[in-house]
């Protein structure tokens, strides 16, 4: 299909990450492995700073309700350092979108950004889209659970083309009304947005807030389950 953004109104194109602009094999077979190693010598190399300590109280509470939710996540003593590391592996394994683990991940693919042992992946087609759309007068903006830190090193290369990034700190990505506190910061109404994801929980909760939505189905994405509602694409090509 075309989707045509000036015929459709759009004046932001509201985009998620993994799946999407992003192969998902560069999140769950490079990025996410790549913290997971790390994770318990960053701990163990930030334990005393007072930034980590106010993370670990946040990671903390989710544990406890985690608890007492009968989730059964590993004992954790607040001061055992690899019993913590234990909790963050545990919230990997279910691929949960916890605020902590999102902050920490982040840092520690900074190291590794910086140290240029990573870099971001984009599919072809992403760049010369935003590119595409900035020239029309069209904003870009990002929203993802993970952390704005870690979006902004995945699109170093394009950054200047993204007008603003958001993370879980405006809500869960399937909630309602994270899209209205995101229309209310970019100050545009709700049906000036494209929100296009590969997640039809996200896009579902996006069109409720108002929104117009897009499906992508790009190569290694999880099959869509359900009735075929949603308007697909397969490359930011067919968005002009």
């Amino acid at each position: 299909m075309t989707f045509r953004l000036h015929e459709h109104g759009v004046r932001v194109v509201l985009l998620d990450i993994e799946g999407t602009t992003t192969p998902m094999s560069f999140v769950y077979d490079v990025l996410f492995p790549y913290a997971r190693a790390r994770l318990s010598s960053y701990l163990r190399a930030h334990a005393s700073e007072d930034e980590l300590r106010d993370v670990l109280a946040t990671l903390r509470v989710e544990w406890h309700e985690d608890a007492r939710k009968g989730e059964d996540p590993p004992d954790w003593a607040l001061a055992d350092i690899p019993a913590a590391a234990r909790y963050l592996d545990w919230l990997m394994d279910r691929d949960r979108k916890s605020p902590s683990l999102k902050r920490i991940q982040g840092d520690i693919w900074k190291v590794g950004f910086d140290a240029r042992e990573l870099r971001g992946e984009l599919f072809a087609d992403v760049a010369p889209a935003f590119a595409r759309w900035k020239q029309s007068g069209v904003d870009i903006a990002i929203y993802s659970s993970g952390s704005v830190l870690a979006q902004k090193l995945v699109f170093a290369d394009v950054i200047p083309l993204i007008s603003a990034f958001f993370d879980t700190g405006v809500g869960p990505k399937r909630s309602v009304d994270s899209y209205g506190r995101i229309a209310h910061e970019l100050r545009r109404p709700p049906e000036q947005i494209l929100f296009v994801s590969d997640t039809p929980e996200e896009l579902n909760a996006a069109l409720d807030a108002g929104c117009q939505i897009l499906l992508t189905v790009r190569p290694g994405n999880r099959p869509v389950e359900g009735p075929d509602t949603l308007d697909e694409i397969s490359s930011f090509d067919e968005i002009v």
